[in-house]
């Protein structure tokens, strides 16, 4: 099996593959994991999940207790997994939790490391505090990428636009207050059932280096998101737009997070918010 070793981006689909043994998915009640875990099994296959908090075990599904941040029980997670599927995440420390799971990947002998990322990792540049404190999300995403590459592992890496979920989340904060105040750019988000559908796909195929992006079906106006969520929900605010100061937010405004291009979801924001009412 060859190993990807630098960052190439391809339209191969690779080849179905089987493995024996469970595959780990890490983050597996998270917003993404969560919807990872059933289509694995939907496949036949057996998954163990690492989990911070201890949980039952179901039908096909085991769960390991810890914590990625300290290496608490990554290595019973790591065990016996060729396949691991790492959906963990957070708005910072993206790097150190991967580089732990690397370290104990590649002493367990993985055979296959899944990572999901984020558009524009690469093209949003993270120079000062303000970017940090904005958008650090993006650098910390783009420097677990490259402990991946270099993990000597054989990898395959997605990323995707922004989540509808996370859309939301940001949105219901924003109406909070009796004016609201939404930053000047764009986004284009996307389903994380379908981002989770292919990365089902990828994890049970030949490691296939950085593959397309996967990004939502139209690109909106962030003003535009919010006055949808407040049309669905009966709420009547006004809208003051905030350019935000620093390279980050520049590079955002510039559409570095969108890829029109990969405009390959299906599921449009409103229908997400015509879900979410019913």
């Amino acid at each position: 099996m060859t190993t990807p070793t630098k960052l190439e981006t391809t339209d191969e689909e690779p080849p179905m593959i089987h493995e024996n043994g469970p595959i780990l998915v890490t983050g597996g009640t998270g917003t993404l994991g969560r919807l990872v875990v059933p289509r694995l099994r939907d496949a036949g296959c057996e998954v163990r999940v690492l989990s911070r908090r201890s949980r039952e075990a179901g039908e096909g599904i085991e769960f390991v207790t810890g914590d990625l941040a300290t290496t608490e029980g990554i290595e019973a997670a790591v065990e016996g997994a060729e396949i691991i599927v790492h959906c963990a995440g957070s708005t910072k420390g993206d790097e150190d939790k991967a580089l732990n799971l690397i370290r104990a990947a590649s002493r367990a002998g993985a055979r296959h490391l899944v990572f999901i990322s984020v558009v524009g990792a690469d093209k949003i540049p993270i120079a000062s505090g303000i970017d940090r404190a904005m958008f650090g999300y993006f650098g910390s995403k783009l420097a677990a990428e490259r402990l991946v590459t270099d993990s000597g592992l054989p990898w395959t890496t997605l990323r995707a636009t922004q989540f509808h979920d996370l859309i939301l989340k940001t949105a219901q904060q924003m109406t909070r207050m009796p004016v609201v105040p939404v930053p000047v750019g764009r986004f284009q988000p996307v389903d994380a059932g379908e981002v989770a559908a292919r990365l089902v796909e990828l994890a049970l195929g030949a490691p296939a280096g950085l593959v397309p992006d996967l990004a939502g079906p139209r690109v909106y106006e962030m003003a535009e998101l919010v006055r949808g969520y407040m049309r669905a929900h009966g709420k009547r605010r006004p809208i003051m737009p905030v350019r935000l100061p620093g390279k980050a937010a520049r590079a955002v405004r510039a559409g570095a997070n969108l890829a029109p291009d990969r405009a390959v979801g299906r599921r449009t924001w409103e229908e997400f918010l015509a879900e979410q009412v019913s």
